[in-house]
């Protein structure tokens, strides 16, 4: 009998760019055969795609995030976007946050998520504004 897939969910706020490269990063789960369902749903993982162009949409992110750790305690969440980049030790100290990755390290959430310990302390990469080169095109 084989194992049931890992089930996936992504919320997106923000700009037209995030829901670009949130439809990036779920194309890449879905290759590695993971079931993506509906944030609302019980998922082993959600990524959360932030913004951070107002005090509200930082506030829209801490709900989701809450959100998720209500829907399965024992979920891995991970929080990516601006938000992630501007203040990765605010969204790190949030109860429920497994995995803070900044704009460098977004397109790797995949990876981070499979070698991530769940009963490890949460973990934070982020790299300074001017250290990001890399551009990765997205489409959706």
């Amino acid at each position: 009998m084989s194992t049931p897939a890992k089930r996936i969910a992504f919320h997106t706020l923000g700009c037209k760019l995030n829901f670009s490269e949130s439809s990036t990063i779920k194309r890449d789960f879905i290759k590695r055969g993971y079931e993506t369902v509906h944030y609302k749903d019980s998922a082993d993982y959600y990524v959360l795609n932030t913004c951070s162009v107002t005090e509200n949409a930082d506030k829209e992110a801490r709900k989701l995030i809450r959100q998720a750790k209500r829907t399965n305690p024992y979920s891995t969440v991970a929080v990516i976007g601006c938000y992630a980049q501007l203040k990765p030790n605010e969204i790190a100290a949030i109860d429920g946050v497994d995995l803070v990755l900044g704009t460098n390290e977004k397109f790797n959430v995949l990876s981070h998520l499979e070698n991530h310990q769940s009963e490890s302390k949460n973990k934070v990469i982020h790299s300074k504004i001017n250290d990001e080169k890399k551009f990765i095109p997205s489409f959706s």
